[in-house]
């Protein structure tokens, strides 16, 4: 009988430290550009659902469209919204940044809005007793008022960016995702577990910093809590 090898990569075990120390410049790559995905998509996301939450709050006409709208694009099914943003967008990075920004618009939306809704009235009153425009009300009591909630809703979107991200390898784009189709499609197992497990890990960390900026922003919380 034939001794099995010895290298890890010709075994192609799942777990394979020399994968990692002679492809680390290429994980290095699709890390960072699963990050740059991420963050950009979420943060554009971000500047689009701060005005929809303030319309939807200032004008209760407005919440039924905004969240009946933002509701439906996110059920529409990933390769779905990739195919219809296609031909405005092309198979570029631009593509999975638009599809992401849409899928994170409801989460960032409802909990935005709701943190503005759980802003009570008499707190209304007495800023605009003290002198309290429209647009100082909003920066200055509730929008901080409402950060609970609306951190809670980054956190989620975020998480569920990293996650996506990774569908954009059908375009060519998907950060980590790249590293997991090109496994699969040829048994890679040390690829497609690694590639999985970093995943995992800017997921968690990303939840961990957001968690840990939200409490740092929201003091009076720590206290309901103790």
């Amino acid at each position: 009988m034939t001794a099995p090898p010895d290298d890890c990569l010709a075994r192609n075990d799942w777990i394979c430290g020399a994968y990692v120390s002679s492809r680390s410049e290429i994980l290095a790559d699709a890390v960072v550009q699963h990050l740059q995905l991420t963050v950009v998509s979420v943060a554009l996301a971000l500047l689009l659902a701060l005005p929809l939450a303030v319309v939807a709050r200032r004008w209760r006409w407005a919440a039924g469209p905004v969240l009946g709208i933002t509701t439906v694009l996110y059920t529409i099914p990933a390769l779905a919204m990739f195919s219809l943003l296609l031909p405005v967008y092309g198979l570029s990075a631009a593509l999975v940044v638009a599809g992401l920004v849409l899928y994170s618009l409801t989460l960032l939306v409802r909990n935005v809005l709701a943190g503005l809704r759980a802003v009570p009235e008499e707190t209304r009153q007495a800023a605009r007793g003290l002198g309290y425009g429209p647009i100082r009300l909003l920066l200055t009591v509730e929008l901080p008022l409402a950060l609970p909630a609306a951190m809670a809703g980054l956190r989620i979107a975020t998480v569920s960016a990293v996650s996506l991200v990774t569908i954009g390898a059908i375009v060519g784009h998907g950060g980590l995702g790249n590293l997991i189709y090109a496994g699969m499609n040829t048994y890679f197992k040390a690829q497609v577990l690694t590639a999985s497990a970093l995943c995992v890990v800017i997921a968690v960390t990303a939840d961990l910093l957001l968690l840990g900026v939200q409490r740092l922003l929201t003091p009076w919380t720590r206290g309901q809590a103790a």
